[in-house]
Formats: structure tokens, C-alpha cells, sequence
């Protein structure tokens, strides 16, 4: 049995890829989740008005992969005391999110972020936001495995 876990944490492209090489990952898709406008696309996204974040959809066997495993491959993929950016990348859909599916899964990111804010690993907050899940709108079909089909390998891009 599959479970869902949905991450924004920049760029999806790189996020996507670095979730597609851990065991237990059965499926990933990018998309764009959090916001208020419907169906929207790459385009309406990246006018940074629509408040949807780009974020990374991970279909796990939880018999082989934790949630806390996953919680911790999303915060090495990214820096998340940057708000609303990552790199060179600015804007609201870029935010650091965990988007839970379960309470469980909202208890498990609060205390994995709860430790991460006490470790001395960054000295700015974190400031990753944790909410309910929103719709879904699967990005468009060029986006889905973007580095793969380009022949890059995740482990360039951070």
C-alpha cells in the first residue's frame, strides 16, 4: 500500500529528482499546490500571483521508506531559513512547504522541524511553512522527470 507525501522546496525539478532516487519511492509528480486559482499553469505560476508553491507529489511504500526519511531528503534539498526563495529563484512559489496528508504526517513534519531549528545547523530560522494539503494541478508534462530526460543528474544542482 502507497502513501502520499507532497514537499515545495524551490525549483521542483531538482527536489523531484533527488525523491526519484530513494528506495521506496514509488512515484513522483510535479505540480503546484497552495494556492487559490484553479487549473493553473507553469505560466500563471511564475507571475508569482496565483499562491500556488511548486511542489514535488511522492508516492512511498512506508514498509521501506519513513516519513521521517523523507522529511529528511526535502531538508537536505534545500535551505529553508530563505523565504519565498531558493537561489537564484524568487517569488512565493518557490516558499519552503510540507503539505500533510494525515495527522500523523503533520505531528511527524512539526517535531522533524522542531529538531531541525534546535540541531545549530543554520543560524536563521526556519522558516518552512507545515499545512493541510490543497489540491494537486500536476505541472505541465515537460516539467515530469526534467532532469532525467535532459540526461542531468540531481546530485549537480545542490
Amino acid at each position: 500500500m502507497t502513501e502520499k507525501a507532497t514537499f515545495g522546496a524551490g525549483c521542483f525539478w531538482g527536489v523531484e529528482a533527488a525523491f526519484r532516487k530513494v528506495k521506496g519511492v514509488v512515484s513522483t509528480a510535479v505540480g503546484y499546490s497552495g494556492g487559490s486559482f484553479r487549473e493553473p499553469t507553469y505560466e500563471d505560476v511564475c507571475t508569482d500571483q496565483t499562491g500556488h508553491a511548486e511542489v514535488v507529489e511522492v508516492g512511498y511504500d512506508p514498509s521501506q521508506v519513513s516519513y521521517e526519511e523523507l522529511l529528511e531528503v526535502f531538508w537536505s534539498t534545500h535551505d529553508p531559513t530563505t523565504l519565498n526563495r531558493q537561489g537564484p529563484d524568487i517569488g512565493t512559489q518557490y516558499r519552503s512547504v510540507i503539505f500533510y496528508h494525515t495527522p500523523e504526517q503533520k505531528a511527524v513534519a512539526e517535531a522533524s522541524k522542531e529538531r531541525l531549528r534546535g540541531s545549530g545547523r543554520y543560524k536563521r530560522p526556519v522558516v518552512t511553512e507545515i499545512q493541510p494539503v490543497a489540491e494537486f494541478y500536476r505541472a505541465e508534462e515537460y516539467h515530469q522527470q526534467y532532469f532525467e530526460k535532459r540526461g542531468h543528474s540531481a546530485h549537480k544542482f545542490w
